[in-house]
């Protein structure tokens, strides 16, 4: 799954209409620009440190970041003054695209790369690329499964992680082994330095079983063995493991919650409908394309959002107790 991953990024732009999937930012510009306002908020409330690192995790076109910096240039320009712009990123052709928007950020292969110090981190849509193991209960014991000859095998379960011990037959389990590297070395870095990450993305918000893998090719599924590589291939994001794994580093955690909620939260439908005043031909898109974004038969209920944090750090905006 990294390999096909690795060479489906490599050389593509795979967003918009023209690609296979459309994120976000590509669909409303206030979901930038509110992830920006909702980072300049939670730097004031961690004391408005300067300089501080402001991180993106996977960025693709930078689009999201290049709102949210358009948005704080104009809010709060302490904020943007203090802000120094990394981005993690492997992909030659998206790198890029992002060069071409985010004129002086610097680019890092692996998140443990950023400089230390106080950092607010946006990871959107980023975990559901990172590449799964997956086990399947037979009677007693797990098999893991594996590739082989173009389909699935499986054998028994060797060098695995903790697996659940009580299972239904045929029950499948994901593991994201880097997925939960990710967020330790979050949680140990936001609790050793400041700051505080938000990641969006798709999943359940609690513990179960079931297989996730997909594939996305023109906007469609795709059967993610027939040709690995040119399909964006992805998985449901585990937020309760990633939640474990960021508070035994010793982060503080918020949520997750629905997007939906989280977006209305920071205000995205108010920003939109200024949006739509401000460009009256296009309104209909804008305000369409905001409330896909929130509504429960959209992705507002699908897509969650998860905060880790330094344990000092008051509630950040959007995840107030209800």
């Amino acid at each position: 799954m990294a390999r096909a991953a690795s060479a489906y990024y490599a050389g593509r732009d795979p967003f918009g209409r023209g690609g296979d999937f459309t994120t976000a930012p590509e669909i409303s510009q206030a979901f930038g620009e509110c992830l920006g306002l909702w980072a300049a908020v939670t730097w004031q409330m961690m004391g408005a440190p300067a300089p501080l690192r402001l991180v993106e995790l996977g960025p693709g076109r930078g689009t999201l970041m290049a709102d949210a910096l358009r948005a704080v240039a104009e809010m709060v320009p302490a904020f943007r003054a203090a802000a120094e712009v990394h981005l993690v990123e492997t992909s030659p052709a998206l790198q890029a695209a992002q060069a071409a928007r985010l004129p002086g950020a610097t680019w890092h292969e692996r998140a443990e790369a950023v400089p230390p110090g106080p950092a607010i981190v946006i990871a959107n849509e980023f975990f559901d690329a990172l590449p799964i193991r997956q086990f399947v209960r037979r009677g007693e014991a797990w098999q893991e499964r594996f590739v082989a000859a173009g389909g699935f095998v499986e054998q028994p379960a060797e060098a695995a992680p903790l697996l659940p011990e009580a299972a239904p037959e045929g029950a499948v389990h994901e593991v994201s082994e880097p997925g939960l590297a990710v967020a330790r070395q979050l949680g140990e870095r936001l609790c050793r330095q400041g700051g505080a990450a938000l990641v969006i993305d798709y999943g359940p918000a609690g513990p179960g079983f079931g297989d996730s893998l997909q594939a996305m090719a023109a906007h469609g599924r795709a059967d993610p063995l027939a040709e690995p590589g040119s399909v964006d291939i992805t998985a449901h994001v585990p937020f309760p493991a990633l939640a474990a794994a960021a508070r035994q580093a010793g982060s503080a955690v918020h949520g997750p919650l629905p997007m939906g909620l989280f977006l209305q939260r920071l205000g995205l439908m108010s920003r939109a409908a200024i949006l739509a005043r401000s460009n009256p031909r296009s309104a209909g898109l804008i305000l369409s394309g905001a409330e896909r974004l929130v509504a429960p038969e959209g992705m507002g209920r699908l897509f969650k959002a998860l905060c880790l944090c330094h344990p000092g750090l008051a509630n950040p905006p959007g995840f107030e107790p209800a």
